[in-house]
């Protein structure tokens, strides 16, 4: 299980946004926006695959 969230885990943060000039700031939130979207994905397929699981075992207990 840890292998999964190795995988989203970013690899390193910057340390001093501060020093940073606007352009790698904005290619820094548009990688953070590609980030959110790609755990979201993961999310949705895992929330996805629990309500079939829910709904498979909750037809054999009927």
């Amino acid at each position: 299980m840890m292998d999964e969230f190795e995988t989203v885990k970013p690899a390193s943060l910057p340390t001093d946004l501060t020093t940073a000039n606007i352009e790698d700031l904005e290619a820094y939130i548009s990688a953070l926006e590609a980030e959110i979207e790609r755990v979201g994905e993961i999310i949705r397929h895992k929330q996805s695959v629990g309500s079939l699981a829910e709904s498979l075992f909750s037809k054999s207990d009927s």
